[in-house]
């Protein structure tokens, strides 16, 4: 059954063109491992809820966009796989050093997608 990396993060709006390249970086590096697809999205209707929302999950402040962004693959096999060559790809060391948002607010998860029509 297919699986997913989903991803929750706030960049602050100055930096969303540095996003964007670390992005596309980080996307030729998965699809080039064998994953199946490479997803990032920059919020347009993510309100902030009175209880939970996105941007409370992540500590947005004012000036910082939500990014919404998954990752597919066939299993979590084949995930486990894949992360272990990007996770030592030497390009994306070089740009971890001085990511565009802090990741210390990012929420990341791994999921079984049971439906998918």
């Amino acid at each position: 059954m297919p699986y997913v990396d989903g991803f929750v993060i706030a960049v602050q709006k100055d930096k969303l063109e540095a996003y964007k390249a670390l992005s596309r970086i980080a996307g030729d590096v998965w699809m080039g491992y064998g994953a199946l697809s490479y997803v990032e999205s920059v919020g347009d209707d993510v309100p902030y809820g009175t209880l939970t929302s996105f941007p409370r999950a992540v500590q947005a402040k004012d000036d910082e966009l939500i990014i919404f962004s998954w990752i597919t693959y066939e299993s979590r096999q084949h995930r486990d796989a894949v992360m272990e060559k990007v996770m030592a790809d030497e390009r994306l060391k070089d740009e971890m050093e001085n990511m565009p948002f802090d990741g210390k607010r990012m929420i990341f998860g791994g999921f079984d997608i049971f439906l998918e029509l």
